[in-house]
């Protein structure tokens, strides 16, 4: 929501795409949906590729969301090489609208350790796309801008609120209740809730349990 916001700030008009990879929850398209009409998204695709005919993470397979606090490692919640395989569609996408410009909201501060939300990964897969797609070849790279990579949680929700925000819009929890509260205890709940303790900021967010 924040890095479509930047880039709709930054004179862009916006083109999105959602991928429903059958996760553990359908509440995040929802979200996608509410913050694509939200932001005045010209496109807007949800797109369905089924990762849990592959498994291997918490949120494609039947493996428990950890509740314990952010550890140290890569998590269960890890969905191998989904980066990747997002980047690589929107890279497909962006060649057929014309878009010179690829936005991902990945952070490399405040987060549970994912590879490909490091700056080395947005960097290589920028050196790719040149590779492999036409307009790189012709002269006409894509650009992969990623301007939450360095920032705080507390910075993002800080730069949610001076952005005009409803960060109530957006979505964290790895694993919602059944009556669509954040959990409050996943990794994501915890590094959520902190953003907004440390920005001093009010939190909107509905949590079952208060992290």
């Amino acid at each position: 929501m924040v890095a479509a916001a930047r880039a709709r700030e930054a004179g862009f008009r916006l083109a999105a795409l959602t991928i429903d990879y059958n996760q553990r929850h359908r509440i995040e398209l929802d979200a996608a949906r509410r913050v694509a009409q939200a932001l005045g998204v010209e496109r807007h695709i949800v797109l369905p590729l089924d990762l849990s005919q592959f498994g291997g993470s918490a949120l494609t397979a039947d493996i428990a969301v950890p509740k314990d606090g952010v550890g140290e490692g890569i998590p269960v919640t890890y969905v191998p090489a989904r980066n990747t395989i997002f980047l690589s569609l929107t890279l497909g996408l962006a060649e057929v609208v014309g878009a010179r410009h690829i936005y991902i909201g990945v952070n490399a501060l405040d987060y549970s350790g994912y590879p490909d939300c490091r700056p080395e990964f947005i960097a290589a897969f920028e050196a790719m796309a040149a590779l492999a797609t036409r307009g790189g070849v012709e002269g006409r790279p894509v650009k992969i801008e990623a301007p939450l990579q360095n920032l705080t949680k507390a910075q993002i929700a800080a730069e949610a609120a001076r952005l005009g925000l409803d960060a109530g819009m957006s979505w964290s929890c790895y694993d919602p209740t059944p009556e669509g509260l954040h959990c409050g205890l996943c990794d994501s709940c915890r590094l959520r809730a902190k953003g907004f303790i440390e920005a001093g900021l009010p939190d909107p967010t509905r949590y079952a349990v208060q992290p």
